[in-house]
């Protein structure tokens, strides 16, 4: 054989042992993750914004970090997402964390607590003053990481099938509400049921519900729950900021490169971001929708049924601390943040917003 045709062959040779010895490691580099979710697919602002998220961790991973999204009940039913993906089945799901307070009523601060933070408020508590910790360190007794991806803001009282005007017309009312919302309002004689959001509305036309609440003129647009239930009430106090958060398996999430954990805290900030802005974009242009082409009435909560509300709060956290060290340490944070961020919001946004009308108005 000639020199030059033996070099040619092994170099050939070579490249075709790189080639083989290459493709089993590109094969290890890909990553499939399972996400399920607890919303409908393609609900507006839940759901979509879910789907935003995983689609946005295959394109900005070129592909190597493959997430395949499951809606409720295409793979577990909404409430089953936390014992997928805690026991490894599932690598991430998409949810509100107060769904899981009956394992540990701490989850409830990091989706919402009644007269708690609003989206700003909980934000700088979760990113400057503690929340992400505590939040890891519950997350961490399940097997899980958490991260916040998504927030629907202030949520509005709730459909109902009369009109509240006192506390003794809540006392009976079988009522669609999750969370510590829920534990409040059954202070004051309703009976919380909770449900996904896919089957509120046959429950409320079928009368087996007196009244639900799930987010805001958007979404409530979209489920046209005025079709069930006549007046419309504001503001809530059971949601005043509800964040989501992406949930890991913690053995998913410790396998990551670095630059992988880097890259989901990065787009989970994005889609917690973006979700936000959408639902302040969108429930403006949905409430005038409501009121003038279905007629529905929009009434204000009284401030004695506010005050009855706040009474019945006090009692809630009462219990939830009393449940442990950590929701203690959790609640006091929460605290902490809601005064000094709160406080500053009253001298600062909330009084410029009410000047500006003042003036716009005249």
């Amino acid at each position: 054989m000639k020199r030059r045709d033996f070099i040619t062959n092994a170099g050939l040779g070579g490249v075709a042992a790189a080639s083989a010895l290459a493709t089993p490691a590109l094969a290890q580099e890909r990553i499939e993750i399972a996400m399920v979710s607890t919303w409908p697919r393609d609900f507006p602002g839940l759901g979509t914004g879910a789907q935003r998220f995983a689609q946005s961790v295959t394109d900005a991973s070129d592909g190597r970090m493959q997430v395949t999204y499951y809606a409720a009940g295409e793979r577990v039913g909404a409430f089953d997402s936390f014992d997928e993906v805690a026991s490894g089945n599932a690598q991430m799901y998409h949810a509100a964390d107060y769904y899981w307070k009956g394992k540990h009523p701490a989850w409830a601060y990091f989706t919402t607590v009644p007269f708690g933070l609003t989206n700003t408020e909980i934000d700088s508590w979760m990113k400057w003053m503690g929340g992400q910790e505590l939040h890891d360190e519950l997350a961490g007794q399940f097997d899980l990481k958490c991260l916040p991806c998504g927030n629907t803001g202030t949520q509005w009282g709730g459909w109902f099938n009369k009109a509240i005007n006192s506390v003794d017309d809540l006392k009976g009312l079988k009522m669609r509400t999750p969370g510590l919302g829920g534990d409040v309002l059954a202070k004051l004689g309703v009976s919380p049921v909770s449900l996904p959001g896919g089957q509120i509305y046959e429950n409320l036309i079928s009368g087996a519900l007196d009244a639900a609440e799930w987010v805001g003129p958007w979404n409530d647009e979209a489920m046209k729950f005025y079709e069930a239930a006549r007046y419309y009430y504001y503001p809530g106090i059971h949601e005043p900021g509800a964040q989501l958060s992406v949930g890991m398996n913690a053995s998913f999430w410790g396998g990551l490169k670095e630059s992988d954990q880097l890259l989901l805290k990065h787009l989970t900030a994005s889609e917690n971001a973006n979700m936000m802005a959408e639902y302040n974009a969108k429930n403006g242009e949905a409430l005038v929708r409501l009121q003038q082409d279905h007629g529905v009435e929009i009434r204000e909560f009284s401030d004695e049924l506010y005050l009855a509300f706040g009474r019945a709060t006090d009692e809630v956290f009462a219990e939830v601390t009393g449940h442990s060290e950590l929701a203690q340490r959790v609640h006091e944070s929460f605290l902490n943040a809601r005064k000094t961020v709160g406080d500053y919001l009253v001298l600062n946004d909330v009084a410029y917003i009410n000047k500006r009308s003042k003036v716009l108005s005249q």
